[in-house]
C-alpha cells in the first residue's frame, strides 16, 4: 500500500495556495480527466497522496491558523479553483524572518504586502523539532525571491532534521557545490534550484532558443520582460533582491544558445509590479536573429498566465520524485529531475534531454549514470573558473 507523502512548507504564499488546492482538486479524478499534470502517477504516487503536516510563515493573518484557512488570506491573490479545502489540523507556526521580508514592503497597502506577526520567531531547534515530530518527509522552500539568509536557514533545518529539501526559489543550494556535498554526505535528497513553470516564460524562451539553434538561425539578441501584480513582483521591486533571480533566468536561456550571447545582448528578468494584474503574469519575449544569407529575422511573443498554478503542477512532480529517492535511500542532489523541474539546476540540459533523464529516474535509472553526471558537473565548473 502506498504511504502518504508528508510535506512541510516554508512560506504559505500564492504558490503554496495553488499547490494545496491542487491536492484536493485532483483527489477524486482519474488519469483520463486529470487535465494539467505532466504525470498522473509517479512510482505509484498520485497527487492526492500528498499531505501537508507542517507549515511556517511570518504574516499575522496566517500564523496560528489552520493551513486550509491561511492559504486564502491576503496578500495571497491567486485564483481559487478549489475553495472547499478541508481542515488539515495543521496550524501555521511562526517562522524565521531574517531577509525574507524586504524593507520597502512596509510602504504598501496591507492588501498587497505582508503584515509581520508579533509572535516570537521560531528558533532553529523549534523548527527542527516540528519537522521531526510531524514526521515530514521533506521541506519545500517557497520563501520570497532574495531570501538568501532565510533559505540557507531552512536548508540547514532540513539537513539537521534529516528531511528532503525542494528549493523552489533562486537561492543557489542544490547548484552550490558546498551545499550539494553536505546533502550527499548526509544522504538526504534535494531538488533545486528555482522552479520552472509548467508553461511559463522560461520554458517557452528556452524551447524557442533551442529551436533557433536546431534550425540554423543565429540568435543575435533577446529580451524577456515580465510584469505581475502579486506579492512576488512587489517584493522584486527591490533590485538588490533580483541578483540571483536574473542570474537563474538568464542562465536558463543562455544554456540553450549555440554561442553564448554577450551580456549587452540578453536581458531577462521581472520588469514591474502592476497591482491590478494580481497573480496574472504577462511575459513579452523578443528574439532577433539571422537566417540564410545573413538575413535578419525577429520573433515577438506575449504570454499571459496565472503565475502560481503554473508552477504547482511541476512541484507536485518534484515532490513525488523526491519521495521516490527517499524510498530508494538515494541522497544528494537529484540531478535528473532537477534538470527538468528547475531553472538553475547543477547542470543544464536541453528540455528534451532533461525530460528523458527524468523519465529514466522515475523508472529507476541505473546508478551507473551518476558518476557520468558528476563528471559533467566538474567539467562545467572547470570551464567557468
Amino acid at each position: 500500500m502506498i504511504s502518504k507523502i508528508k510535506i512541510a512548507i516554508a512560506g504559505l504564499g500564492n504558490c503554496a495556495c495553488a499547490l494545496i488546492q491542487g491536492f484536493q482538486y485532483y483527489k477524486n479524478r482519474t488519469n483520463k480527466d486529470a487535465i494539467g499534470l505532466m504525470h498522473w502517477d509517479i512510482g505509484g504516487y498520485k497527487p492526492s497522496d500528498i499531505e501537508i503536516v507542517a507549515a511556517f510563515d511570518i504574516d499575522h493573518r496566517k500564523v496560528g491558523r489552520d493551513v486550509s484557512v491561511a492559504i486564502f488570506q491576503p496578500p495571497n491573490c491567486t485564483k481559487i479553483f478549489y475553495k472547499d479545502v478541508p481542515k488539515t489540523g495543521v496550524i501555521v507556526k511562526m517562522g524565521k524572518i531574517l531577509d525574507s521580508f524586504a524593507d520597502h514592503m512596509n510602504y504598501y497597502n496591507e492588501e498587497h504586502t505582508f503584515i509581520l506577526s508579533d509572535q516570537r520567531e521560531s528558533t532553529q531547534e523549534e523548527i527542527i523539532k516540528e519537522l521531526k515530530s510531524s514526521k515530514a518527509d521533506m521541506l519545500i522552500n517557497y520563501l520570497p525571491v532574495g531570501s538568501e539568509k532565510a533559505t540557507k536557514f531552512y536548508a540547514e533545518c532540513a539537513l539537521k532534521a534529516k528531511v528532503g529539501f525542494i528549493n523552489c526559489i533562486p537561492v543557489f543550494i542544490a547548484s552550490n557545490a558546498i551545499w550539494a556535498q553536505r546533502f550527499k554526505k548526509d544522504n538526504i535528497p534535494i531538488i533545486g534550484d528555482d522552479i520552472k513553470s509548467q508553461l511559463g516564460a522560461t520554458i517557452v524562451h528556452r524551447i524557442l532558443t533551442n529551436l533557433f539553434k536546431k534550425r540554423g538561425v543565429r540568435l543575435m539578441r533577446t529580451y524577456q520582460l515580465n510584469t505581475g501584480g502579486n506579492t512576488d513582483f512587489l517584493n522584486m521591486l527591490d533590485r538588490l533582491r533580483l541578483i540571483s533571480k536574473k542570474q537563474s533566468k538568464t542562465e536558463a536561456v543562455q544554456s540553450q544558445t549555440e554561442i553564448r550571447l554577450k551580456n549587452e545582448n540578453i536581458h531577462i528578468g521581472p520588469s514591474d509590479w502592476v497591482p491590478w494584474q494580481r497573480d496574472n503574469k504577462v511575459c513579452f519575449i523578443r528574439m532577433e536573429g539571422n537566417i540564410f544569407g545573413d538575413i535578419p529575422i525577429n520573433l515577438e511573443l506575449r504570454l499571459s498566465v496565472e503565475d502560481s498554478p503554473n508552477s504547482a503542477g511541476v512541484v507536485i512532480d518534484a515532490i513525488r520524485c523526491l519521495k521516490l529517492a527517499l524510498d530508494r535511500n538515494q541522497g544528494g542532489v537529484l540531478y535528473n529531475p532537477s534538470s527538468y523541474f528547475m531553472k538553475h539546476p547543477p547542470i543544464q540540459y536541453s528540455d528534451d534531454e532533461a525530460y528523458q533523464l527524468t523519465e529514466e529516474f522515475i523508472n529507476g535509472f541505473s546508478e551507473a549514470r551518476i558518476p557520468f553526471i558528476e563528471k559533467k558537473i566538474k567539467q562545467n565548473e572547470q570551464s567557468t573558473d
